[in-house]
């Protein structure tokens, strides 16, 4: 006969949902980092506001440091929004 006697399936029950759950996290995270690398979607900074390195930021930069003057500025900031495909008219322009 038999004398242990099993009361039930144990600790080892919940082995299997914490492999699955492992497998499951890991591949979300390298799923996210791969997609992060190959650039896709939008970039965003810190504040979430547009990259550092974008066309308007740099333009931006340029203004802001008095290497281009406003005219200069509205110009260039036009093309780019007619690039880009911004329907926004720009704010604060000066006639």
């Amino acid at each position: 006969m038999n004398t242990l006697a099993h009361a039930g399936p144990g600790p080892w029950v919940l082995f299997l949902p914490l492999v699955w759950a492992a497998v499951v996290i890991g591949i979300v995270t390298i799923a996210r980092r791969a997609g992060w690398r190959r650039g896709r979607g939008v970039r965003f900074g810190g504040d979430g506001g547009p990259d550092e390195r974008s066309p308007l930021a740099l333009l931006g930069h340029r203004f802001a440091a008095g290497e281009i003057d406003e005219d200069e500025y509205w110009r260039r900031l036009t093309v780019l929004e007619e690039q880009f495909g911004r329907a926004t008219a720009p704010q604060g322009r000066r006639s």
